[in-house]
């Protein structure tokens, strides 16, 4: 993680030689990215992505069974906390926040409650890996993609378990003897504040605190959805940003619903190659405009609310 410096004018006085924050972290082939946030008192939290599936010996082969425990929860499979003004932290001056989360691309500290909200990547290979437990229907829908509430100690399962949307529980995982409907040691595990169609892929995530936008938005959270790769021989989703409403407490208080759509460009995707666009990042400007960016051709699209 690095930190550039700025001057009045919001210039990078740094740009060659960024302050390095935290180094060291885990980075193998898969899960590589280390998305943050900040909250406001500091600290900066740092996702750091399994490199696996679902931690079995051998990695998506079919009948491999899963590590037990899984070796890589020290070091990854969850949020590390950090100091933000700090230079050159490790493992060792971090502390780990969070654990059991496969990976997260896209996360917000939500400062009206001072709470910290990730999106994670939920598992693959459903059918692929146990046709006997799972149709291509179930292996496409599940697992599902989770926003969680993340606080200190949190436990949300991976690699053990997996959230299943329908029958709105952790279940345990093949891996280690599930049969796609007992809980075992998956029942006591934090569960997801909200449950999204599985393999859409949220690679960001926004609390709206503008002025632009209708009372609705008011502190509601904005995901923006990269699109599935893996939902065969269903057609490929996702690809569009929704929005679900918070209340004043700091909990959703309403169904997700579509914000905006049609960035694939076409009703049917077959492969990630079909879509023209694909949502990845979210900011908000400061006059309460809402940006989203695109990783196919770069794009950035500005929604503004005219009354």
């Amino acid at each position: 993680v690095f930190r550039y410096t700025l001057n009045g004018k919001n210039e990078i006085t740094n740009p060659d030689k960024p302050e390095v924050i935290v180094t060291g972290l885990i980075a193998k082939r898969q899960h590589q990215s280390k998305s943050f946030a900040l909250d406001n008192a500091g600290n900066i939290y740092v996702n750091i992505g399994a490199p696996s599936n679902s931690c079995q010996e051998k990695d998506r082969a079919k009948g491999s069974p899963g590590k037990d425990p899984c070796p890589l929860l020290d070091s990854a499979g969850g949020i590390w906390q950090f100091k933000a003004d700090k230079f050159n932290q490790s493992y060792a001056e971090g502390t780990r926040y969070a654990t059991g989360i496969r990976n997260v691309v896209g996360l917000d500290w939500n400062s009206n409650i001072n709470e910290l909200f990730v999106m994670q990547h939920g598992r693959d290979g459903f059918f692929d890996m146990y046709p006997e437990l799972y149709n291509t229907e179930q292996s496409a829908e599940m697992p599902a993609e989770e926003m969680l509430l993340v606080r200190k100690g949190s436990n949300f399962g991976w690699p053990y378990c997996y959230y299943d949307q329908f029958q709105k529980k952790k279940i345990l995982a093949p891996e280690y003897g599930g049969d796609a409907k007992k809980q075992g040691r998956c029942e006591g595990v934090d569960t997801p504040v909200v449950a999204f169609p599985g393999h859409w892929a949220p690679n960001a995530l926004l609390f709206y605190s503008g002025n632009m936008f209708p009372d609705k938005y008011k502190n509601g959270a904005f995901v923006a959805f990269h699109g599935s790769w893996n939902r065969a021989p269903l057609g490929q989703q996702g690809y569009k940003v929704v929005f679900v409403p918070f209340g004043k407490d700091g909990k959703p208080s309403g169904d997700w619903e579509v914000f905006a759509d049609g960035f694939a460009g076409s009703t049917e995707v077959k492969s990630t190659r079909d879509a023209k666009f694909r949502p990845c990042g979210l900011a908000q400007g400061p006059d309460g405009a809402l940006y989203i960016s695109d990783s196919v051709k770069g794009r950035i699209w500005k929604i503004v609310y005219k009354k």
